[in-house]
């Protein structure tokens, strides 16, 4: 086994939305909204999502910061080309959804490819619709 940097390291974006600031009022209801964007692009396709705050709580030390009051990851893939096999350690994506005290929390890392990066901005910050 060895260890690879593979283009750079990824920073994560990251998009603040207070309760106030969008019509969407839970994570589950930002992932159904997300699930259409996703629909609509023919690159991408739907993976899963996942509840990581249930599966963190049901763990025996499991801890979640008390701000956090729900948090699911959207896993999915844009797929229009593998140009090695060391890509594949980048695929898929996931965009991280928390609900806190105060609003919602959209994370994600930057994508390998930057239509990938501009399309995961463009949808976390049309959740901000009000």
């Amino acid at each position: 086994m060895r260890e690879m940097i593979l283009q750079q390291s990824y920073p994560v974006f990251v998009e603040e939305i207070e309760k106030n600031e969008t019509t969407l009022v839970s994570v589950d209801e930002i992932i159904g909204y997300l699930k259409v964007k996703i629909d609509e692009n023919p690159n991408v396709a739907y993976i899963a999502e996942f509840d990581h705050f249930a599966h963190t709580l049901a763990l025996e030390n499991g801890e979640v910061s008390t701000d956090i009051l729900a948090a699911k990851n959207l896993i999915f893939c844009f797929g229009p080309k593998i140009p090695s096999p060391y890509m594949m350690a980048l695929k898929p994506r996931s965009i991280g959804i928390s609900e806190t005290k105060k609003g919602f929390v959209i994370t994600f890392l930057e994508a390998p490819m930057p239509i990938a990066t501009e399309t995961m901005i463009s949808w976390a910050e049309s959740i901000k619709n009000k």
